[in-house]
């Protein structure tokens, strides 16, 4: 429960990423702060103020089958969050593969669509790296410029024909490589994470004012690409270098909104409401209450209309994600 009273009470929320997982290794339980996350636990904590009508559940890597082909092993996950759905808690699922399997890649996703119909609708592949490897401390093996490989793209091609969307996961200096994807398949829905991951810990610490210019410069871009929505939220991780990160006690949604609304503002401003939608990003985010943060962006948001307010709330992810319908749209 949170110590913040929601600005808004009973405002209808379409909570557009979160993370559900059990038995979660080392690594991942330092990270989230705990081993297990199930749809109970994650109704618990969004159920204090704001009324969360339908939750996007985004893979985490957890529950891969353990037997079978190696390649079939993301299913399993799609598999836990399918039974983790009551029709409102993971409404809409986003699973794994790995997309450099090319053309072969169809099998997995075809796999996926089936461990969840009506539900699944689409990938996310991490491709977070950082020539500084203090940023993500050993976090992640992945290669520079993973959505360039011709082995990926080949893979990538394979979405839009089974109308699912893709989850673009990476930090804000590797937005170039989000631009060129997009540029090259306008056909396929990309969905940005986390405002596009803007970075202040190892080299980035200290670089605010140039780092948020080469950002800007790279939304700019993006927001040019029809095919591209950002997902607001993400803030409140380990790579924001914020004191605010797993502060206790949790600063003031007020703090928050502070230090937040330059990335979302600037964001809303380029794309348009109806091309962002809010996430709470539980559990990777550590600043709070789901109630501190929905406050947070409430506060940056409060000068739009009530039409812009609900897209972002709800509206675009539920138009994006499809949700109470069988298959997703453009």
């Amino acid at each position: 429960m949170s110590d913040e009273a929601p600005l808004e009470p009973g405002l209808t929320v379409v909570d557009a990423h979160h993370h559900l997982f059990a038995d979660a290794d080392d690594r991942l339980a330092a990270l989230w702060g705990r081993r297990s996350l199930t749809a109970a636990g994650y109704a618990e904590l969004v159920g204090d103020g704001y009324d969360v009508v339908a939750s996007v559940a985004v893979e985490g890597h957890t529950r891969y089958r353990t037997t079978g082909p190696e390649r079939l092993r993301p299913v399993g996950e799609t598999e836990f969050l399918a039974a983790q759905s009551d029709g409102r808690i993971a409404a809409a699922i986003v699973g794994a593969a790995d997309l450099r399997r090319g053309a072969a890649v169809r099998e997995v996703l075809e796999a996926h669509l089936a461990a969840a119909p009506g539900r699944f609708r689409g990938i996310r592949q991490t491709a977070l790296w950082d020539e500084d490897p203090a940023v993500l401390g050993g976090l992640f093996d992945i290669p520079p410029h993973l959505y360039a490989d011709p082995r990926f793209r080949a893979g990538f091609a394979q979405l839009a024909p089974l109308g699912l969307s893709f989850d673009a996961f990476v930090l804000a200096p590797q937005l170039g490589d989000v631009v060129a994807l997009a540029r090259a398949f306008p056909g396929t829905r990309i969905v940005l994470g986390h405002l596009g991951n803007p970075v202040g810990i190892g080299r980035h610490a200290g670089r605010t004012v140039r780092d948020f210019l080469a950002w800007r410069a790279h939304m700019a871009e993006l927001a040019r690409c029809d095919n591209v929505v950002v997902k607001m939220g993400g803030l409140g991780t380990f790579l924001s270098g914020s004191p605010a990160y797993r502060a206790d006690p949790p600063v003031s949604s007020a703090v928050l909104a502070q230090e937040w609304r330059p990335h979302a503002e600037e964001t809303i401003t380029l794309f348009g409401a109806d091309r962002v939608m809010f996430e709470s990003n539980i559990p990777t985010d550590a600043v709070g209450s789901f109630t501190r943060v929905c406050n947070a962006y409430l506060r940056i948001t409060g000068g739009c209309s009530s039409d812009e307010h609900r897209a972002l709330f709800s509206g675009t992810a539920t138009r994006v994600y499809a949700l109470g319908a069988g298959s997703p749209t453009r």
